[in-house]
C-alpha cells in the first residue's frame, strides 16, 4: 500500500502534468500553445512552463492537507487551503514576472488535490472514482458562490469573475467547483476516455478536440470578461460547427481549427475558462489511471 507521502506526491505530480499537457496541446484557438501566444501579448508557452515548475510543492501541500484532515466539516478543509493558494499565487507571479498564468487552476486543482487525497486516505490510500472526488469537492465548497458572488458588497473594484457574474450571471470556475465540475463529469471526461480507447488518434489531437467540446458546452467567463455574453454564444456555436464536421479528428475539418485560431487571435478572444476545464479534465483522467 502506498504511503501518505507517496500518495500526495503522486497527486501533486498529476496536477503539474495537467498544466503541462494543457498548454502543450496545439492548436488551441486564442490560447497559448506550442505554435503561438494566442490572444495574449504578455505570455507564451515558456511563461506557462516557468509557472508550472513553481507549483509542485503547493499542490503537494494541498494533497497533504486533505490526507491529514480529521474534522467532520469539509468546509473547514476548504478554508485551510486558502493560505496555501495565496502562497502558490505568489510563487506563480514570481516565476512569471507578474503574469497571471494559472490563478484559476491553482484554485481548482488545489481543491481537487485535497479532495482526492482525503477520499483516498479514507479508503486506505486506494483508488477512488472521479465522481466521489467531485462529490467531496461539492461538500468542501458548499455556499462558495453565495459568499463570493451572489452576496457581493464591495467598496473597491470587482474581480473579473465577480464583474462577469454581476453583468451576465455567469458563475465561472466557482460555479463549476461548487457543483462538482458538471461540465467535466458529463461531457469532457467521458469524451476523453472514449477517444483514448479508440487508439487511432494522437493524444494532442484528442486534447484539442476535448477543448472544442468544452468551448461548446461551457459559459466561458474569460470570454465574457473581454467581450460580453454575445461572444460566449458565438464561441459556443462556432465550436459546435467544427465538432459537427469532425474537428481535430478529421483531416478535412482540422483546417477549421486553425482558422478559428487565426480569427480568435485577430479578435482577441481567449477561451481561458475552457482551457482551465481542459486541465481539470486531464487531472481527473490521470487520477483515474491510479487504479
Amino acid at each position: 500500500m502506498i504511503s501518505d507521502s507517496g500518495l500526495c506526491e503522486d497527486i501533486g505530480r498529476y496536477a503539474v502534468m495537467s498544466l503541462l499537457y494543457e498548454v502543450s496541446a496545439s492548436p488551441k484557438p486564442g490560447l497559448v500553445d506550442r505554435y503561438n501566444q494566442g490572444a495574449h501579448k504578455d505570455m507564451d508557452i515558456f511563461t506557462f512552463m516557468a509557472s508550472s515548475a513553481a507549483l509542485p510543492y503547493y499542490f503537494y501541500k494541498c494533497a497533504r492537507q486533505g490526507a491529514s484532515f480529521k474534522g467532520g466539516d469539509l468546509e473547514e478543509l476548504f478554508g485551510s487551503l486558502r493560505c496555501i493558494g495565496l502562497e502558490a499565487e505568489k510563487a506563480m507571479f514570481k516565476a512569471t514576472n507578474g503574469v497571471n498564468t494559472h490563478k484559476g487552476l491553482i484554485f481548482s486543482l488545489g481543491v481537487i488535490c485535497a479532495a482526492a487525497a482525503y477520499c483516498m486516505k479514507a479508503k486506505g490510500n486506494e483508488y477512488v472514482k472521479a465522481e466521489q472526488i467531485c462529490e467531496t469537492v461539492t461538500r468542501m465548497t458548499r455556499g462558495l458562490c453565495l459568499r463570493e458572488l451572489i452576496s457581493i458588497r464591495k467598496s473597491g473594484g470587482l474581480t473579473h469573475g465577480e464583474r462577469v457574474f454581476e453583468q451576465y450571471g455567469i458563475k465561472g470556475i466557482r460555479g463549476e467547483v461548487e457543483d462538482g465540475f458538471p461540465t467535466v463529469r458529463l461531457f469532457s471526461l467521458p469524451a476523453l476516455k472514449r477517444l483514448k480507447a479508440m487508439t487511432e488518434y494522437s493524444f494532442n489531437d484528442i486534447l484539442v478536440q476535448i477543448l472544442l467540446i468544452l468551448m461548446a458546452k461551457s459559459d466561458d467567463s474569460n470570454i465574457a470578461a473581454r467581450h460580453g455574453a454575445k461572444m460566449v454564444e458565438y464561441t459556443q456555436e462556432y465550436a459546435r460547427r467544427i465538432i459537427d464536421c469532425g474537428g481535430m479528428l478529421s483531416s478535412q475539418s482540422r483546417r477549421m481549427v486553425y482558422e478559428m485560431d487565426r480569427e480568435f487571435i485577430e479578435k482577441n478572444i481567449s477561451p481561458g475558462g475552457s482551457a482551465d476545464l481542459l486541465a481539470v479534465t486531464i487531472m481527473f483522467d490521470l487520477l483515474d489511471e491510479m487504479k
